[in-house]
């Protein structure tokens, strides 16, 4: 798992990070004076570079990556963070599955522990999450299959035909086989002949 150790302090204005990011272009390497040009030129603003990197929206170089770009399609952000959030926070979502504040003093305790945080910083790791928490949808996380049916005892399946053999309607999972037997008369006009035929179909066959 993973419980990323980036924070920033500025968490009240990720939303407005995040909202220049969607609307503006990508750049060829996301900089300081990238974050400048999107009007963020407090130093206090520099832990996003970081921030981003953890969250797989920036290559450890800076470059974008494909995150990033989709982050940029407007209709998919929210999934798009909260794909990202399981990634980087694997660990809090093993002990909530839909982490809410009341949550906050169990996850900053594992910030604590698990990166030997101080308290002011643990608590900096928390407010973190939880900026980006309120930009993301985690319920993408679990994707069900559609149109999609589990074979079970009472599925059945279509009449299959091959060879002069038709596999009827299957219930159960137990297949029943039909048998098409054609005769191949004699020709000839001898009555008896038929009659003698038939008479061994009936016996062998039907009783």
């Amino acid at each position: 798992m993973a419980l990323s150790n980036a924070y920033v302090q500025v968490t009240g204005r990720l939303g407005d990070v995040f909202a220049r990011i969607a609307d503006g272009q990508a750049p060829e390497k996301f900089t300081i004076q990238h974050l400048k040009d999107l009007g963020f030129a407090s130093s206090s603003f520099r832990a996003i570079i970081p921030l981003l990197k953890s969250l797989g929206f920036l290559s450890p170089d800076g470059a974008p990556t494909n995150r990033y770009h989709e982050y940029r399609n407007t209709a998919r952000s929210r999934q798009v963070m909260g794909e990202a959030l399981r990634e980087a926070y694997g660990d809090l979502f093993t002990i909530r599955a839909n982490p809410t504040d009341a949550d906050r003093q169990l996850i900053e305790g594992k910030f604590k522990s698990v990166h030997n945080a101080s308290p002011i910083t643990s608590k900096l790791m928390a407010n973190t999450f939880y900026s980006l928490l309120e930009l993301a949808d985690l319920t993408g996380g679990a994707v069900e299959a559609k149109g999609e049916k589990e074979l079970g005892e009472d599925t059945e399946l279509p009449t299959v035909s091959k060879g002069g053999v038709e596999a009827s309607t299957v219930q159960h999972a137990r297949p029943t086989l039909h048998y098409n037997i054609q005769i191949h008369l004699p020709a000839t006009k001898d009555v008896e002949v038929f009659n003698a035929i038939f008479k061994a179909l009936r016996e062998h066959l039907l009783e």
